[in-house]
């Protein structure tokens, strides 16, 4: 009896075998066949080694976007605080990000100079940190717009830019907080005019047409009594994200004696997390405080 058992299990493991080979065949000839010649269609986007690998986002028509959501004008809170949240949201994700700068509708994403990440392709850098924002804003849409449902999906065009020293990474983001500067006076200036003084936007327009910065700063002050330097910074200056330990401290219920149940101890660790700066980074004087940020294993 012991022995049929034996022989028949044998038979099993043998048929089994025949099976797996015949499945493993299989496969390397579905991947050798005739239709592989597609591959070759697929460009190399391989981004340079040794390079920083920044992923700037931009929302798509969100003119019209905030305008059909009820944004407040010049700057919403809810909706810049919304998208640094997202931003932090694809740094926990993609770990390989070191910075993130954002301001109005956009956000870019630094990628470390020896990141690795899909072996450098442009497209993977570009989709994921897209989709991961993207599907964020919505998720976390009802945290910061209670009474404002979402009308329609939010759409992010993105594109990576490979800059091969420090030196020009740090004039890319400088060059973007400038932007963040510029429109933001402008726009205070123009919503003034337009809300507290009853000119249309065409006639906001046309008054502003042709002033530099000093004309925007003192018509805000001597006709409105608002003086820009006191604005918030992070309409001024937009978000900085960096890394930063920090401790976390949670409640967890453990088993203790009789006399002393239901007690509850507080545990605590420290962990990374991305967390939001407003502050200046054109000068030397944000990179002396953060010097690993550019450090080649950061």
């Amino acid at each position: 009896m012991w022995a049929a058992r034996t022989a028949k299990f044998r038979h099993c493991l043998a048929a089994s075998s025949v099976s797996l080979r015949r499945c493993l065949r299989l496969g390397v000839t579905m991947a050798k066949s005739k239709f592989a010649y597609v591959r070759d269609f697929e460009t190399d986007d391989t981004c340079l080694p040794h390079c920083w690998v920044v992923v700037r986002l931009d929302g798509r028509s969100f003119h019209r976007f905030a305008e059909r959501h009820n944004f407040a004008k010049p700057n919403d809170k809810r909706a810049l605080h919304l998208m640094t949240r997202c931003a932090q949201t694809v740094m926990e994700e993609l770990e390989d990000i070191v910075l993130a700068y954002g301001q109005s509708d956009e956000y870019s994403f630094v990628f470390r100079r020896k990141s690795n990440w899909f072996k450098r392709r442009a497209s993977k850098f570009m989709t994921l940190v897209a989709s991961q924002f993207a599907s964020s804003y919505v998720f976390y849409w009802p945290e910061y717009f209670e009474d404002q449902p979402l009308l329609y999906p939010p759409g992010f065009d993105g594109r990576v830019v490979v800059y091969p020293n420090n030196q020009t990474l740090k004039d890319y983001l400088s060059w973007r907080q400038v932007d963040c500067h510029i429109n933001n006076l402008y726009n205070t200036v123009f919503w003034a005019l337009v809300q507290q003084a009853g000119l249309t936007p065409v006639q906001a327009q046309e008054r502003l047409k042709g002033t530099v910065a000093a004309d925007k700063q003192e018509i805000l002050f001597s006709e409105f009594n608002i003086n820009y330097n006191n604005e918030p910074l992070m309409y001024k200056k937009g978000t900085v994200l960096i890394w930063q330990k920090v401790e976390e401290v949670t409640t967890k219920e453990v088993k203790l004696p009789a006399e002393i149940e239901g007690q509850k101890m507080k545990l605590s660790q420290v962990r990374a997390r991305p967390l939001a700066l407003h502050c200046d980074i054109i000068g030397d004087a944000f990179w002396k405080e953060h010097p690993e940020i550019l450090e080649e294993d950061s």
